[in-house]
């Protein structure tokens, strides 16, 4: 028969199975852990039980900063960095020094092309003065770069030198006016300013500016010799023998005994003389130096004598003629 003739007011879950005595029985009863079960739950482990970690107790003492090193990387190439430079401002120098160098050579060539060559420019006298300069001088022109310094000063050392003689006339003028008996040592004085003044440049100043001018030993060895003899003469200057024209040391401490005055004069130019001693001195050992690093020697001066004296046309001519004359005695003599 139908359900639908059923009893509409009956109890519907007569006929549920699921609500069976025995059946509900057994699923109140479920074992513990069950119920807590999802086959569905994507987590098949439980989770570790969460440790609270202990906290550090805060530190009294105050921050220090470590200092911070540099790497080593960064200390090897500022070194690089540093040298490359160093050899960049050396390739420069040398490059300028090149260029002054060829600088001076075609100054030197432009002014051997002018009608007449390099006139003479020293001394520096007025044109309508009736004696010419007598030799040329140019550093820029003649003298390499590296030596230029050093014959400019020989030459400011032979100026030094000149003016203390000048003023040496008037220290001994003034010792000739407190002892008349000092006449000689006045005269000597104007004797000595008139013969050394030429005398020191054309021996000494310059066979040294032609010597650096053309590396020439030959000239580097007369240089050497004249200046010896040159820096003996300055010390006896500054020592000052009565009798010599030379207010050094000796002379001024014996005029100082005749005349305060005339004595201080004379002792600033023992000064003077003991200064140019002192100078000579030094500068000696300087070119001396340099001469060693030219590559000058006594061979070389040697050849080079032996080349000028055969190219001189004064000797060539006598030369000439004392064959001449030989081979026409021998000739003659033949004939008899």
């Amino acid at each position: 028969m139908s359900d639908f003739d059923n009893n509409p007011f009956a109890d519907p879950d007569v006929n549920n199975p699921f609500k069976d005595p025995s059946v509900t029985q057994v699923t109140k009863n479920v074992p513990s852990g069950l119920e807590e079960y999802n086959p569905f739950s994507d987590s098949q482990t439980p989770q570790p039980p969460k440790v609270k970690m202990p906290t550090a107790a805060p530190s009294t003492q105050p921050a220090i900063m470590n200092p911070t090193e540099e790497p080593l990387a960064y200390n090897q190439v500022a070194k690089e960095h540093a040298i490359a430079q160093a050899e960049l401002l050396r390739r420069q120098e040398e490059l300028e020094k090149k260029a002054a160098e060829l600088d001076r050579r075609e100054r030197e060539m432009q002014s051997l092309n002018q009608p007449g060559g390099r006139k003479n420019n020293w001394p520096p006298l007025p044109g309508n003065f009736p004696v010419g300069p007598c030799f040329y001088q140019d550093f820029s022109v003649d003298i390499p770069v590296e030596f230029q310094k050093t014959v400019k000063i020989m030459y400011y050392l032979w100026m030094f030198h000149t003016i203390t003689l000048f003023v040496n006339i008037f220290g001994c003028l003034a010792w000739f006016c407190v002892d008349t008996g000092r006449g000689v040592d006045f005269g000597l004085a104007i004797m000595w300013f008139l013969l050394f003044t030429p005398c020191s440049f054309v021996c000494w100043y310059r066979p040294i500016y032609g010597a650096f001018r053309s590396d020439s030993s030959f000239r580097f060895f007369v240089f050497f010799f004249v200046y010896i003899c040159q820096f003996g003469l300055h010390v006896l200057q500054a020592a000052g023998f009565q009798g010599w024209g030379n207010c050094g040391w000796i002379s001024a401490l014996t005029g100082l005994n005749q005349s305060i005055p005339v004595g201080i004069m004379m002792i600033i130019i023992a000064a003077l003389f003991t200064a140019s001693a002192v100078s000579s001195l030094v500068m000696f050992k300087k070119v001396h130096g340099l001469y060693r690093t030219t590559g000058a020697s006594f061979e070389k001066a040697q050849q080079e004598f032996a080349t000028g004296v055969m190219s001189n046309k004064t000797v060539q001519t006598a030369t000439a003629t004392a064959a001449s004359s030989a081979a026409q005695n021998a000739f003659k003599g033949n004939q008899m």
